[in-house]
């Protein structure tokens, strides 16, 4: 993508809209907005498809009910001109494989949004996934091919391509992607099975349940918890150009280690229950390679899987 021109510093930002605001990692992003900018005006669309109405409690600015894949932005937001935009909406749970459900309602959602948003080429900070590098071993770095294994991967590599596209039409245009590895953390809970691994092993536990797992238990995610998504995707809105980054830890741990973090933070000794794994799809290995957040964003992950997990169980332990 090529270079921008518009700067835009976030403490500018008093027009912003955040699209999914309802859902895990966007309500997380709502609330901290709000908390930096109480004067600024905060408009949230969600369909509640995978939002949660409780994660907006103390929300303060205007929420419109719609389907970005469906809305008629022109007509909902008449002269609006936003100071940015963040989209999180979209379908999240990856085991839906409906592939016209999964394809309309995530790529055609984003190309509505940037349709609306060309006219005043309104800085646009979109999420889009790990999922992107398909089934692969080792470190991920945004300049490997797209290798998507599933039509919710398939759908977030057609957003990268609709976004580079715009950004070829529009070079002054920023238009920033994050592929978020495995997100886990406060605002997940409504997810139910498509919650973290992190909060299902942690709620087998807390029931005093053996965790189950994959067989062998030795699959290793890039764990990366809400609050460091949360403050790389608000950099994201200063980047200096348009560009795709990780979103990640930059650490890769096993469900194995992950349970005994659990263990050791709940005082339990509970044993892994490994399960066949039916998903042909299922990534071995997630692993950010964060070097270009660190250079172009100046952004560094503060939360390794260890310590985000604690500071979680802590929230847990007073939700």
């Amino acid at each position: 993508m090529r270079r921008g021109v518009r700067e835009l510093s976030l403490r500018d930002v008093r027009n912003i809209l955040v699209t999914g605001g309802a859902g895990f990692i966007g309500s997380n992003l709502v609330r901290e907005l709000q908390s930096r900018h109480p004067e600024a005006r905060i408009v949230v669309v969600d369909d509640f498809r995978s939002g949660e109405f409780r994660n907006l409690q103390g929300f303060r600015g205007d929420f419109v009910t719609g389907d970005v894949s469906r809305m008629e932005w022109s007509v909902q937001f008449r002269d609006t001109v936003f100071d940015a935009i963040i989209h999180e909406a979209s379908i999240t749970d990856t085991t839906v494989h409906d592939q016209f459900l999964q394809a309309h309602d995530n790529i055609e959602g984003f190309r509505r949004l940037l349709e609306f948003a060309a006219p005043h080429q309104t800085p646009v900070v979109y999420a889009s996934s790990a999922a992107t590098y398909g089934i692969c071993s080792g470190v991920q770095v945004e300049s490997q091919p797209a290798a998507p294994a599933n039509i919710y991967a398939f759908s977030k590599v057609q957003l990268d391509n609709l976004a580079r596209d715009y950004c070829r039409r529009f070079p002054a245009w920023r238009i920033v992607g994050l592929r978020y590895f495995n997100v886990y953390g406060p605002g997940e809970v409504h997810k139910k099975a498509a919650a973290s691994m992190v909060y299902q092993l942690w709620a087998q536990m807390k029931a005093g349940k053996r965790p189950r797992v994959f067989r062998g238990g030795e699959q290793r995610r890039d764990f990366v918890y809400v609050k460091d998504v949360v403050a790389m995707t608000l950099q994201a809105l200063n980047a200096p150009r348009s560009d795709i980054f990780n979103c990640g830890s930059g650490h890769a741990v096993s469900f194995n280690e992950v349970i005994a973090i659990l263990n050791r933070e709940l005082g339990t000794d509970l044993p892994p229950e490994y399960i066949d794994n039916p998903y042909s799809f299922y990534q071995p290995h997630t692993q950010a390679d964060m070097q270009r957040a660190r250079t172009e964003l100046g952004f560094t992950p503060q939360f390794p899987p260890d310590s985000g997990i604690t500071d979680y169980l802590r929230h847990l332990a007073h939700a």
